[in-house]
Formats: structure tokens, sequence, C-alpha cells
């Protein structure tokens, strides 16, 4: 396996590029240098470099290695929409094999490279294939981020399914809590920690503002 994470969610706005940044600041704070990926965005704006999706400017300012915008989100679309139909209405096809490409070049430079998904492990790239497809190609654990919210056990316990089916390894999980207040956060904690073999990585606390370094804080890694 590459040395690195694959970030995928229960969902779409359940933190991954917050928890993504955080994975990135823990490996730079235990010595390692950095890559990272949004291989594929929606919901980007337009500047005058060109289209920029903000949570691949978070990941690109947290990486260590430095690489420009179009390496870190190769296809990048403006509407806030899934990805795939986003491209079908340009006439484009998102394809694996250019992602992966661009990420073998990574891997070669830095001790890890983290890639963040887009919304949960199903979501389809193309006619085909789908964010799992994507990860499984990249050879890349997985880390599940869960949106502490109502609906998460399903949502969680259906995730690690997938993954399992797909043969990808789930490095662990990150409970991050979405919402301000979630009054049965710890059992729902505890309901996944005891039906989900791989090891709870952290809790994230619900931040008004980010901060990768919080984030870091909350992790545990083992082996890194």
């Amino acid at each position: 396996m590459t040395r690195g994470f694959f970030i995928t969610g229960t969902d779409t706005d359940v933190g991954k590029t917050w928890v993504t940044a955080g994975v990135l600041a823990a490996l730079a704070a235990h010595g390692h240098t950095t890559a990272a990926m949004k291989p594929v965005s929606a919901g980007c704006i337009e500047t005058a470099e060109g289209l920029r999706n903000s949570d691949a400017l978070i990941l690109q300012g947290h990486a260590t290695l430095n690489l420009p915008y179009a390496q870190i989100n190769p296809y990048a679309y403006a509407a806030p929409i899934a990805p795939h139909i986003a491209a079908m209405r340009l006439g484009q096809r998102i394809a694996i094999a250019p992602i992966k490409a661009i990420f073998d070049d990574m891997a070669q430079r830095v001790d890890y490279v983290v890639v963040e998904g887009a919304g949960g492990w199903r979501v389809p790239l193309n006619e085909h294939e789908t964010i799992g497809d994507l990860a499984q190609a990249l050879g890349l654990s997985v880390i599940l981020v869960v949106g502490m919210r109502l609906g998460c056990l399903n949502h969680a316990l259906l995730s690690c399914e997938s993954i399992a089916r797909q043969g990808v390894p789930l490095a662990g999980w990150v409970a991050n809590s979405a919402i301000p207040e979630f009054p049965e956060l710890q059992e729902n904690i505890d309901a996944l920690r005891e039906r989900i073999s791989a090891p709870l990585l952290g809790v994230a606390p619900h931040l008004r503002e980010f901060d990768a370094q919080i984030i870091a804080r909350c992790l545990e890694f083992k082996g890194i």
C-alpha cells in the first residue's frame, strides 16, 4: 500500500476537509513530508487563475509540498452538484487514470499523500466508477469521517460495509461533531465503537472557525 490516506465521509458536509487538514497537520507534527489532493470538486468559484475550490485551497495550504493547484484539484466544476453530472453537462468525463498519474508523481516526492474524496464513498465519478473505485486505484487505506448527528449510525455502518466489500483497508474513523449540540453524542460514539472493527482515531469538537491544529491534537495515529 502507498503511504497515505484516503479521506471519505458518511455524507457531504460532515467535515472531511477539516479532518483531512488535521491529518496533514498531525503527519507534519511527526516530522513527515506530505502532499494533498482533492481530485474532484464541485461548487468552485471563478478567479483570475481559473476555477478554485475552497476545500482544495485549504488542503493546498496544509501540505508540506507546495504544488500547483491543477495537480491538487484536476477536476474542478463550478456547479455545486454531483461531479459526474457537472462533468456531463460540459461534455466531459471524469477518469481515474489522470488522477492516479498525478498521485503517483506526488508519492515519489513525499512521505505521505492524503487524498480527500467528494461526498461519500459511493458518489459516482462517471457511468461506471465511484469514489470508492478511486480510493482502490490509488492503493490507499481509508479514514471515514462520521458526521455525528441524527442518522449517523446508519450512514456510518453502511459506509463501512461498502468499504469492506470493495476490499479497501479501513484505517479508522473520526467522529466529527458536525452540529453544535448533539445530546446523544457519546451514546452514538459508543454504538459505533461496538460495531466498527477499525479503531476510532479521534473525536473532533464542533468548531465555529477552522483550526487544523485543534483537529490534529484530537487524532491518534499509531505506527506513523
